[in-house]
């Protein structure tokens, strides 16, 4: 990835991920475990089901402390299975 996250974030900062995916349990649980892997901490969820309840949306923010850590979960957030977009 080449983005510019260096340039527009001064770290470490509060970053808000969006992750939205199939309306499975099993969601949750695997971004909280990737988050954990790449930026261990204390995390609150917040799950919206869609209008017709297909798909949910993870909201979490994590404390990012480079640009190579917030392109890393992109990329592993983007990897899973359940997930379709990540914001």
């Amino acid at each position: 990835m080449n983005t510019k996250f260096d340039e527009l974030l001064e770290f470490p900062c509060q970053f808000p991920f969006k992750v939205l995916g199939i309306a499975d349990p099993a969601l949750v649980e695997q971004v909280i475990a990737v988050l954990q892997q790449h930026a261990p901490g204390d995390y609150s969820p917040t799950i919206k089901p869609s209008a017709k309840g297909n798909y949910h949306s993870v909201s979490v923010t994590v404390t990012a402390t480079s640009k190579i850590q917030l392109e890393t979960l992109y990329t592993e957030l983007g990897k899973l299975e359940l997930v379709r977009y990540v914001l």
